[in-house]
């Protein structure tokens, strides 16, 4: 299955960044050592801290078991009298997941009574907490006070699920899910030079009705479109994803800024896009619309013994989106993609300009869908992209999000 994690895990463009990762007393610790596993996946280094209180649900030993280094000693026990300010000296970004009410806290009041509290202190660089307790304990007002006064000095709040907690009751207090415990770890690390854009990105096939129980369609699940929306949320951008039908629930996380909207039809998903279109100032239009829909039979089933020797369905034209908001584009930025089959390459290259041109994008991206590994249903693609300035490229097969990392930078750049 194609999700939000196994897309994130198979990102190299972060490697060699190094997070730090503060693991703080609650039952949702040993999520900590799946998120570790994770970004270890990624190529991204961790070294880790795990609390007193932490120490009663896992020990030290787990983590470095599974790669982290340093994994720290509490204040005062180790022979490194200044472990405390070292995840300041050598890492990009620090997060706390799970992080206590206690751990909340500390931090709030700028104390330094422990490691884990000195070296978030001590860190000049993006910090988040994900915080995770009893639901009681998440709505007190000292807990609101003090999580607010976090959201002032620029920390990440990656807000608690909702659901059965441990002691069996129910409400918000849950640790994330991993899918964006894992996007806001990258988001941490990575550049935001997208910040101030508006991005718009569609998704997945559309589906068209012909009577009350068939539709004409495509075999797309919309990983691309999701691996472009994740590249320009974790670069700063603020996001609004229009995703057609039979999107996974979890290939496009529930994170701030990152809007997903679901529609059915091309009709359906050009109407949207026209209604966000004045607030957007990228467009990355990665969805397989389809061109045509079939004449509408009716609402109710076809039966095949009103046919017995065959019959034949009428089509009309859908909206060109792209070619339609393209024509509004004014000073914004463009991405189109081709799903094409060709030849060899040299083929798919000549099939980008030509839609290069005729879509009037900034950047336009063609994959060819009868090669092995790209194209619908997987998780890498091959690609041929062209800009209008003349740039143009191969791309050998890689995963996804590798490919929306540098088709962001490219649309940047063009």
């Amino acid at each position: 299955m194609i999700d939000a994690i196994s897309l994130l895990r198979a990102f190299t463009r972060l490697e060699r960044k190094r997070l730090h990762l503060g693991v703080s007393g609650s039952i949702a610790c040993y999520k900590a050592a799946d998120l570790l596993r994770n970004l270890h996946k990624a190529d991204i280094n961790v070294s880790v801290t795990v609390t007193a209180g932490a120490r009663h649900f896992v020990q030290p030993l787990l983590f470095s078991s599974l790669g982290a280094a340093p994994v720290y000693p509490e204040m005062f026990s180790g022979e490194e009298p200044f472990a405390h300010l070292e995840p300041g000296q050598s890492c990009h970004a620090l997060l706390v997941a799970p992080a206590s009410a206690n751990l909340i806290a500390r931090v709030a009041q700028g104390l330094a009574q422990d490691m884990l509290s000195a070296q978030i202190l001590a860190f000049a660089g993006p910090v988040g907490v994900a915080p995770a307790m009893n639901t009681l304990m998440w709505q007190n007002a000292a807990t609101r006070a003090n999580i607010a006064t976090l959201r002032e000095r620029s920390v990440t709040i990656v807000e608690p699920d909702s659901g059965t907690l441990a002691c069996g009751s129910e409400g918000q207090g849950r640790l994330a899910p991993m899918s964006c415990l894992l996007a806001q770890a990258m988001r941490l690390l990575a550049p935001k030079d997208m910040a101030g854009e508006t991005v718009l990105v569609t998704l997945g096939p559309t589906r068209e009705p012909w009577d009350g129980v068939r539709f004409w369609s495509n075999p797309s699940t919309g990983a691309m479109g999701a691996s472009l929306a994740l590249a320009a949320w974790m670069r700063g951008a603020r996001v609004h994803a229009l995703a057609g039908p039979g999107i996974d629930t979890d290939l496009v996380p529930a994170l701030p800024g990152l809007e997903l909207t679901r529609v059915k039809t091309a009709r359906e998903m050009m109407t949207r896009a026209e209604e966000l279109w004045p607030t957007v100032t990228m467009g990355m239009f990665t969805a397989a619309v389809a061109d045509f829909a079939p004449v509408l039979y009716g609402a109710g089933k076809f039966k095949k013994a009103s046919s017995p020797d065959g019959f034949s369905i009428a089509f009309t034209p859908n909206p060109d989106i792209l070619a339609t908001l393209s024509a509004k584009k004014e000073n914004r930025r463009l991405l189109g993609f081709a799903a094409e089959t060709a030849a060899d390459d040299a083929e798919l290259m000549a099939l980008a300009r030509l839609k290069l041109a005729k879509k009037g994008v900034n950047v336009l991206a063609a994959n060819n869908v009868s090669q092995a590994g790209s194209g619908f249903g997987t998780g890498t693609n091959a690609m041929a992209v062209v800009n209008s300035k003349g740039r143009e490229e191969h791309w050998p097969l890689q995963g996804k999000m590798d490919v929306a990392w540098d088709l962001c930078t490219w649309l940047l750049n063009s």
